[in-house]
């Protein structure tokens, strides 16, 4: 698929490339035309209404400015005679030359014209006394056409290659994210079938030793305790997947408003009292008061609940959780923190992944390494900032939020 989008990608860039560059040079070719044309009727226009008679007309000292092109005149008189004069470039002196020339310009209605056979211009002026054609030679008019045609191309074909080999660097760099999403969704995809095969396992397995009619009644009781458990694990994880899901896709129906924070936290702290004491840690607070913030309640709780829920499976045991928040200066900074297995470096980037667990030995069922990668979208809802360090044995997660 990323081939593809890349392709795609790449398509699209030397299309619009092709257009302009058609467009670009076809534009230059066609006004350099008409300018060369333009010139060299006017040219054309000046020797037709000098005298015929000049002597000097060939002469370059006497020539006007705007005579660039080898040109000569032919007028025909009354009596259809052929009089040539003009430049030394021609040779005037071939009279049935002269009046293939005059016979092909007198073939057309229009007043000047290009026969192209001969490679000459011609202006037909009949003032009625006299009939007079001036011819011009447009060989180099061609050449210079014939030469921006050849520039232009191998111009255009090095800007083509650079911009193709440029276009190629942009789709892989305008893919890269595309790619990183599309990675992590398929590993996301792996690791929530992975997770849901497990519990469907157990129920599956414990729904066919029910109907194995061996097993007693006390037995059977035990299978049904066993599916119930397992169900109700395996719908906490897909209420997190689809919480998840809603979050990814900003359909998650926040509801901002003014909230009390250090009034949430301690709210938060109370249901945990008990099972921490029951784990036999010992959890601490110390929460500045009075500290508001701009979110969603209960998003804001959900957020301080997993990260008490992460430090009571992973603090080891007979510790003190320490949980702070205090007032700075444009935000708030909440932590928790316990002693627990040191993060790696690589550990306090991975941990807010997906499905991610460092210790996976320690997996009871309950936990599907969810919880912080929800913490991260929340928090990130709200313009704030989640992290986590490990320092002199104390593992310490932190939130700030805009106050």
């Amino acid at each position: 698929m990323l081939k593809r989008l890349r392709l795609k990608f790449v398509l699209v860039i030397m299309s619009i490339v092709t257009v302009l560059f058609i467009a670009i040079f076809g534009l230059v070719m066609h006004l350099t035309k008409r300018n060369i044309e333009r010139e060299s009727v006017q040219m054309l226009r000046t020797m037709a209404f000098r005298p015929p008679a000049s002597s000097t007309m060939h002469k370059p000292d006497n020539m006007p400015d705007n005579i660039r092109l080898p040109f000569f005149t032919v007028t025909i008189g009354s009596d259809g005679e052929l009089t040539a004069f003009g430049g030394d470039y021609f040779d005037l002196t071939d009279k049935e030359l002269l009046q293939k020339l005059v016979n092909a310009a007198d073939a057309s209605s229009k007043e000047t014209g290009i026969l192209p056979e001969y490679d000459l211009r011609y202006l037909k002026n009949d003032n009625g006394r006299m009939k007079a054609i001036v011819f011009a030679d447009i060989s180099s008019e061609k050449a210079m056409i014939n030469g921006l045609i050849r520039n232009s191309a191998i111009i255009g074909l090095m800007a083509y290659i650079i911009l193709f080999a440029i276009s190629l660097i942009l789709a892989k760099w305008v893919t890269k994210p595309v790619e990183k999403t599309w990675n992590e969704q398929k590993q996301f995809i792996a690791d929530a079938s992975h997770e849901l095969k497990t519990p469907l396992t157990v129920i599956m397995t414990n729904a066919e030793m029910m109907t194995d009619k061996s097993y007693t009644e006390n037995d059977r009781a035990a299978f049904t305790k066993n599916i119930l458990s397992t169900s109700k694990r395996m719908r906490g994880l897909v209420e997190s997947l689809l919480e998840l899901a809603r979050l990814d896709n900003n359909r998650s129906l926040m509801q901002f408003d003014s909230v009390d924070l250090s009034k949430l936290i301690n709210n938060s702290i109370l249901p945990f009292e008990p099972l921490f004491f029951e784990s036999g840690l010992i959890l601490a607070a110390d929460i500045e008061d009075n500290i508001t913030v701009r979110g969603d309640k209960e998003k804001l709780g959900q957020v301080v609940s997993i990260l008490l829920d992460n430090a009571l499976k992973y603090c080891e045991p007979a510790e003190k959780v320490c949980v702070s928040l205090k007032h700075q200066t444009s935000n708030c900074l909440l932590s928790v923190s316990g002693a627990g297995a040191p993060l790696t470096k690589e550990d306090r980037i991975n941990i807010f992944k997906r499905f991610y667990r460092m210790d996976k030995s320690r997996n009871d069922g309950q936990s599907y390494g969810l919880g912080l990668s929800i913490a991260m979208s929340i928090i990130n809802e709200h313009n704030g900032r989640i992290w986590a360090e490990s320092e002199n044995g104390l593992n310490t997660f932190f939130v700030s939020l805009p106050v």
